[in-house]
């Protein structure tokens, strides 16, 4: 079972690093990684599992974030009467809205201890090709909070930080346009 101390945290170098495509089949060792990312995750929501692990709540687990630099998410949250329940190796977003999105309250993550205060300017909708566990390729459109969720984790393989996004001059700066959501 993964716990917060098997969480790396903002400075561990794999959180810097450009993960490696994962070769199809997975692994039985990689399928096992992402069922207890999955797990976690739905630990984490869990109020009595969370007070007894002490786990903090997460919506969505990259492998960087575990200290292993492959391509490999897991995404678990309920949002707007629907489950999104992904399990994604070597997910790309293949295109996305001009519009922009963003959390009224900022973005936060199971790899940072302290809160960063600013908005976190991400695409409104993407779409996002990815394969299964199985190895099957799955096409995801999102938008809104579910596709900042993907984003996220997307940026966890290439080394980006959701505070990389943040307006260094103005961190509450946030185009006209953009959508605003929570």
């Amino acid at each position: 079972m993964i716990l917060m101390d098997d969480i790396v945290r903002d400075g561990h170098p794999a959180l810097r690093k450009k993960s490696a495509e994962v070769s199809l089949p997975l692994s039985e060792e990689e399928k096992e990684l992402l069922n207890k990312m999955t797990e976690f995750l739905k630990n984490s929501q869990d109020e009595e599992m969370a007070e007894k692990y002490k786990l903090r709540s997460g919506v969505g687990l990259a492998a960087p974030q575990l200290g292993i630099n492959k391509r490999l998410i897991a995404i678990y949250f309920e949002y707007d009467d629907k489950v999104y329940d992904y399990q994604l190796v070597n997910p790309k977003i293949i295109s996305h809205s001009v519009q922009q999105a963003y959390l009224a309250n900022g973005e936060g993550c199971l790899s940072v201890d302290e809160v960063i205060e600013g908005y976190v300017l991400r695409h409104y909708r993407v779409t996002v090709r990815a394969y299964d566990p199985e190895g099957n390729e799955v096409k995801l459109r999102l938008k809104g909070y579910p596709a900042i969720v993907i984003q996220h984790e997307i940026d966890h393989l290439n080394g980006i930080m959701f505070y990389d996004h943040i307006n260094k001059d103005n961190p509450f700066y946030a185009p006209e346009d953009a959508v605003k959501i929570g």
